[in-house]
């Protein structure tokens, strides 16, 4: 052991009363170790490995063994994970295709339990013996419960370990999904829909995750992927309920859904890699102020908030109104032809990765949004105008409007992730309380609409929604730290990769052979 000298300017970090000399060198490893418990930062220093001799030994013998060792047992325990999935400080978890894929398919098989129960409201009613609008409630209530969710369990994910965190949820979830299986009484079922959609927010815990592991110059890509699992989940659900239900009895959905979640917690159990918190000790609180604050302070926020809120709104309308379009004249369709029609879907997940990669991580984020917006308008257009007389009207404008969202989401996304890294998870709440906000607001008006004036009027209001999310998306540019303005110029090039490629090409200019010699010439001078 290093002999330690202490002066009046004294600059070694170990405190006092851990220094000592080689023969009482034993007492202070022990002194060290327990005192390291009351040091928040050392422990962090220790965690990142910026601190190699605040290690604590293995074990540590104390009078609170006995008192202690019960509860620490148990912790470990339920936290335990296989060798590969702990976090290594010197080995960090690699963000790769495949659990980028692996986080698309947990979201797709969580976010369905939302809309499970939409199709099937009505044979849900027959078989409890209560009307169509107290059927309604089971949809209703499983939305209200998600938007809890968001609102009090989201925040969470920048506070505590989020690999626990989302198992923990997945579990309880699907161990409450037994009830709504078997229960014959309405409210009860009622009940655990809410409690579940509660419980089901665990796909906006694993984007942010994604923004954390991804790197900067894929982080839209792969938020599109993730996102187009969501757009999947909800195709996936309404299909395979309606086909499952019109064939089958209704609970057969509930239990095949059952075994995807408990399945989807498996596979994560085993490859979700572990993560520490980012803001470990923070007021739960505090942080919920937090959001409430960074509504006023953070102009690009509001912005993306502003136009989700729309975006949200009118694809709800649109969705909402739509059943009504083909469940009437000209068209007619049963309802097991409007729950196909959902697979229009599919070109939004097959598109959306591509776009993304291309378009949305080589340029600025506003420009991706704005295309998204002017896709969503145009195919508004078209299906407002000719969706009365053609199916190609609506089929356009799904193909459209589904393609645009996903697009203008994920950059807006992309965007505000990079506000402030350490409150990514409530930054994403944020935004989709928002969105959430503009569904519900969307569906009613919707619905008033087209019952006053027909699919014409709630097209209008479609149209009228995009294009005010396009004035304020065009209101402020994407270098403006002001309210308003462009300030920063036009350019839709990415400031930060283009940085980046003159830090590459730096180098090469500093220590290679002069721009005006060509290789021959390079050649003859040596």
């Amino acid at each position: 052991m290093q002999e330690t000298h202490a002066d009046g300017h004294d600059k070694n970090p170990i405190p006092h009363d851990l220094r000592g000399t080689a023969q009482d060198g034993s007492r202070n490893m022990m002194n060290m170790a327990v005192g390291m418990t009351d040091d928040p930062d050392r422990v962090a220093a220790a965690a990142s490995g910026r601190d190699d001799q605040s290690v604590t030994p293995p074990e540590i013998k104390n009078d609170d063994d006995d008192d202690d060792g019960i509860v620490a047992k148990f912790l470990r325990t339920v936290n335990w994970m296989p060798t590969w999935c702990r976090y290594d400080p010197k080995n960090p978890p690699k963000f790769t295709l495949s659990m980028n894929i692996l986080l698309a398919f947990s979201t797709t098989f969580t976010v369905a339990n939302l809309y499970y129960p939409q199709p099937i409201l009505n044979v849900i009613a027959e078989d409890f013996h209560v009307s169509y609008e107290r059927s309604s409630n089971v949809a209703t209530l499983s939305q209200a419960g998600y938007a809890v969710g968001l609102l009090l369990l989201c925040p969470l994910g920048d506070m505590i370990p989020r690999r626990p965190f989302i198992l923990f949820l997945i579990l309880l979830t699907a161990t409450m999904w037994i009830g709504l299986c078997l229960t014959t009484n309405f409210e009860a079922f009622v009940t655990l829909s809410f409690l579940c959609g509660v419980g089901t927010v665990t796909p906006q815990l694993m984007l942010p995750l994604v923004g954390d592991l991804a790197p900067v110059h894929r982080r839209a890509s792969a938020l599109s992927v993730v996102v187009s699992g969501l757009a999947l989940g909800l195709l996936v659900a309404r299909v395979l309920s309606g086909v499952v239900a019109n064939f089958t009895s209704w609970r057969n959905i509930y239990w095949v859904a059952l075994g995807a979640q408990y399945l989807t917690f498996i596979i994560l159990f085993f490859n979700l890699p572990d993560y520490p918190a980012k803001n470990k000790g923070l007021n739960y609180f505090k942080a919920l102020w937090k959001m409430a604050a960074l509504i006023v302070e953070k102009p690009l926020l509001i912005q993306a908030c502003l136009m989700g809120f729309l975006m949200s709104a009118s694809f709800t309308s649109f969705w909402t109104t739509l059943t009504f379009l083909l469940a009437s004249p000209p068209y007619s369709y049963s309802s097991l032809n409007i729950g196909l029609f959902a697979f229009i879907g599919v070109a939004v997940i097959s598109l959306a990765p591509i776009w993304s990669r291309l378009i949305t991580d080589r340029f600025v984020f506003l420009f991706s949004s704005v295309l998204g917006l002017s896709f969503e308008l145009v195919g508004i257009i078209i299906g407002t105008i000719i969706g009365t007389f053609t199916v190609a009207g609506p089929v356009i404008q799904a193909i459209f409007m589904d393609t645009g969202a996903n697009f203008a989401h994920t950059a807006n996304r992309s965007n505000i992730y990079g506000l402030d890294p350490s409150a990514r998870n409530r930054v994403n709440t944020v935004y989709m309380v928002f969105c959430f906000a503009g569904q519900l607001t969307g569906t009613a008006a919707g619905n008033r609409l087209y019952a006053q004036g027909g699919w014409r009027w709630s097209g209008g209001m479609n149209i009228g929604l995009i294009g005010a999310a396009l004035v304020i998306a065009l209101a402020r540019g994407p270098r403006e730290s002001r309210w308003v303005g462009w300030k920063g110029g036009w350019s839709i090039r990415r400031d930060d990769l283009v940085a980046g490629k003159a830090e590459q090409q730096a180098p090469v200019k500093e220590t290679g052979a002069p721009p005006e010699l060509t290789d021959a010439n390079a050649k003859s001078v040596g």
